[in-house]
């Protein structure tokens, strides 16, 4: 079929649509349906997107399965997917029946909880197939709304600020990608981004108020990128919405917030900041890099003294992300596959991790690690697959998490072997706090009363998290299931980086001397 993307991204929106019109009440069997629309609706996408992958040529590097179509006053949709979108449509429709299965026990307001997350489907989906700039920056900014949607009616305690939060800090970085968008197109012309990666725009000097910029019009415009996607990502300094938002999430919004929404924006710079602005992306790597290890190391300390499950995680994520933009800027193939190997890496093992925590607070009402321990005298089975996540967290040979990271330090460590150092320490420090966790929850005498009835995982617990450990092992023993597909994608991006790299280069040498 030809328009197999175009079904897959508005497959959840259709289904969404039939819980709206044609759902009424909100009795047991009401809610029963809802659910069961709902996971039909994402497995049968998850499917399609099988297909896609099957059909995909990883050795053809350009765009494939491409849909044009014209809009409404000039506008166009246009989609297609390459070596690394293909991937990050894979991930998103893999997760959403094991979130929609985690989230079988909600019975507030569950049509509307499941239409919350069949249309996020639709947006984050776009996202990743979106070839037009208009098209991408429509999807990017709408996806806001349902996971606002679901933090701030489905959260905790604190979920209004938490959600207000998130949007506000999300939104306004995008006001200035929004701004150099609009200066690309006066640029070149057009809004296709398979043409705009084509294009080379004005990297000469320029003096504002006196001032010297390198790289000129590159530089600005990566640095208007820069405000929406390290937001995204997040980098430090500007990760602080995370923690609030993880927290007072639902198990289902956590998930999908650090496995889709956080690679929104590494997506980003590898569509964009890298291969549209590679001027601009060589004048500021030093600080990148710099800022991603600061990242790994202070939020690994931060992580260290959490006293709240979910906001430990949530900060394990943000330093994995440091690991993420420090071998996106190395500039080669090590670190770029390295960079795109953690995301989708990351996407299975800290979603396991919050689902995790999802299976204990269901049981409990509470994430603080002080109330438990001791649960591996009565929940063996979650003891263990709890053991296997915190070893593929830390990165342990044979695990989807230690590929991505070995390969980013070799990356970087041809580049800047302090970075290299400093970042390394970052992967002792993950032992230490994912370690710290275990311990804590899992092992020890099992004195507190409340904890001797809990209940082990249910079977429907165990069938939501085997696909996750079988793709962990599986990536962490055959890592070419990604590294093949993803590999023609990357050369092309750094061919084409190559020749502006080398003049920005010369100019930043020159400006040195």
């Amino acid at each position: 079929m030809d328009n197999l993307l175009s079904i897959v991204t508005f497959l959840p929106m259709v289904a969404a649509g039939i819980l709206a019109l044609f759902l009424r009440g909100e009795d047991e069997a009401a809610q029963k349906a809802a659910k069961w629309l709902a996971l039909f609706a994402t497995s049968a996408v998850f499917v399609i997107s099988i297909a896609i992958y099957v059909q995909f040529d990883p050795a053809a590097p350009g765009f494939q399965m491409v849909e044009e179509y014209n809009w409404i006053a000039g506008l166009k949709y246009k989609v297609g997917v390459d070596g690394i979108s293909v991937l990050f449509v894979l991930l998103t429709t893999f997760l959403m029946p094991l979130v929609i299965g985690a989230s079988w026990n909600v019975t507030s307001r569950v049509k509307e909880y499941m239409i919350a997350f069949l249309v996020l489907e639709t947006l984050l989906i776009s996202v990743f197939t979106a070839l037009d700039l208009i098209l991408f920056y429509v999807v990017f900014e709408a996806g806001l709304i349902p996971m606002f949607l679901i933090v701030g009616i489905w959260g905790g305690k604190d979920r209004v600020y938490a959600s207000f939060k998130f949007f506000l800090y999300t939104l306004l970085g995008s006001v200035l990608m929004l701004i150099a968008m609009i200066a690309m197109y006066m640029q070149a012309g057009t809004t296709d981004i398979p043409t705009l990666l084509q294009f080379q725009f004005s990297s000469s000097t320029l003096t504002i108020l006196g001032f010297q910029i390198v790289g000129g019009a590159q530089s600005l415009m990566f640095l208007a990128f820069l405000a929406s996607f390290a937001v995204k990502l997040p980098m430090w300094p500007v990760h602080t919405w995370l923690p609030d938002a993880h927290v007072q999430a639902p198990t289902a919004g956590s998930v999908l917030l650090a496995s889709i929404l956080l690679k929104l924006g590494g997506y980003g710079f590898l569509r964009f900041s890298l291969p549209m602005f590679p001027v601009g992306a060589e004048v500021w790597s030093n600080l990148i890099l710099w800022l991603s290890v600061i990242a790994i190391i202070y939020t690994s300390l931060v992580a260290l003294v959490q006293v709240d499950m979910k906001k430990l995680i949530a900060y394990s994520s943000v330093a994995h992300m440091g690991f993420v933009t420090m071998g996106i800027f190395a500039f080669n193939k090590q670190g770029l596959d390295g960079a795109i190997f953690i995301m989708v890496s990351h996407g299975l093992i800290a979603g396991a991790l919050f689902l995790l925590v999802g299976v204990i607070y269901d049981r409990m009402h509470t994430r603080e690690i002080a109330a438990y321990g001791g649960l591996a005298t009565r929940m063996p089975a979650y003891a263990l697959i709890f053991m296997f996540f915190t070893m593929a967290n830390v990165g342990l040979p044979g695990t989807s998490g230690f590929v991505g990271e070995f390969l980013t330090l070799v990356g970087i460590f041809q580049v800047n072997t302090w970075v290299a150092f400093f970042a390394t320490t970052g992967v002792i420090l993950s032992a230490g706090y994912a370690l710290w966790l275990y311990r804590r929850v899992v092992f020890g005498d099992l004195i507190k009363e409340s904890l001797k009835s809990i209940a082990d995982l249910s079977a429907r617990e165990k069938w939501i998290f085997a696909p996750l450990v079988a793709l962990t092992l599986l990536l962490g023993i055959y890592p070419s299931l990604v590294l093949d597909i993803i590999g023609p994608a990357v050369d092309t991006l750094l061919n084409n980086m190559e020749p502006q790299l080398a003049a920005a280069k010369a100019v930043a040498l020159a400006v040195g001397n």
